[in-house]
């Protein structure tokens, strides 16, 4: 007669494992108190990256992420007391998420909006997979509003603030030909001074005489010289230089009045 085959004996699930070292930690001196803690806190660190998966792809690496879950692992550990009955996980999972929310919330807006809409975000981060459970869809601006107890339009403009976690690049590519925004952003025109420059002083050289505007012209447009300019018109160097003195402050009072106006 065959010998009976030995009995398998059941592995403890994580949660079993989890539960069981807490309660050896509730009677452990302080060593064995680091040493369980420790124990729990490998045990449970991929709890603490998956609790990562909705916060990533907003801006922040994911090897910061998961250390941020790490430390609210720690503070979850820690803070846990076995003896009123619940979960570990039910504990755990709310104090890591609110460490990589405050995390979020501190360092991970490129673009800082108020920090009424920081918040806001937040608790919509935190209530968007619930509801998603609860409507078997992404949930409307509306729920979510009656969900948390705010205004509609806050939701809305919260909503509306999520790309500050990461903008978009000006030279990503933007649509099917793959033209980057920067590419379609205007160069400066030297031709918008010279049109000002000319809507401004025309009235002004239309009232000058036509002496004093074929000075200006041989000036300005011609580049003469003052003494070019008197062997044209007549005069000497000296009066020239007077005649353009009076020229340009009486062209100056003018425009003066002119931009007031």
């Amino acid at each position: 007669m065959d010998a009976a085959a030995p009995t398998a004996v059941p592995q403890e699930t994580r949660s079993e494992t989890t539960a069981r070292l807490f309660a050896e930690r509730i009677h452990a001196d302080s060593g064995d108190r680091g040493r369980l803690e420790e124990a729990i806190i490998r045990l449970n660190m991929r709890v603490a990256v998956d609790a990562t998966r909705r916060f990533r792809g907003k801006g922040i690496a994911t090897e910061d992420l998961e250390q941020v879950a790490y430390v609210g692992l720690v503070k979850a550990v820690r803070g846990f007391d076995p003896e009123r009955g619940h979960d570990f996980l039910s504990f755990a999972i709310p104090t890591i998420r609110g460490e990589v929310r405050r995390h979020f919330r501190d360092l991970g807006w490129m673009v800082r909006p108020p920090r009424s809409i920081q918040e806001t975000q937040s608790k919509i981060i935190g209530c968007e997979s619930e509801l998603f459970q609860q409507f078997g869809r992404a949930p409307r601006p509306s729920e979510i509003a009656a969900h948390l107890g705010l205004e509609v339009d806050t939701v809305v403009e919260s909503l509306g603030a999520s790309g500050c976690f990461a903008p978009v690049s000006l030279d990503a590519p933007n649509g099917a030909d793959d033209e980057s925004l920067t590419q379609r952003l205007g160069g400066f025109d030297e031709g918008f001074d010279v049109a000002e420059a000319r809507a401004v002083l025309a009235p002004l050289l239309a009232r000058l005489t036509p002496r004093e505007r074929k000075i200006v012209e041989l000036r300005f447009f011609h580049g003469r010289t003052q003494s070019e300019i008197g062997r044209e018109i007549g005069v000497t160097q000296m009066q020239v230089s007077r005649l353009l003195t009076r020229l340009m402050t009486r062209m100056r009072e003018q425009l003066d009045v002119v931009e007031a106006a």
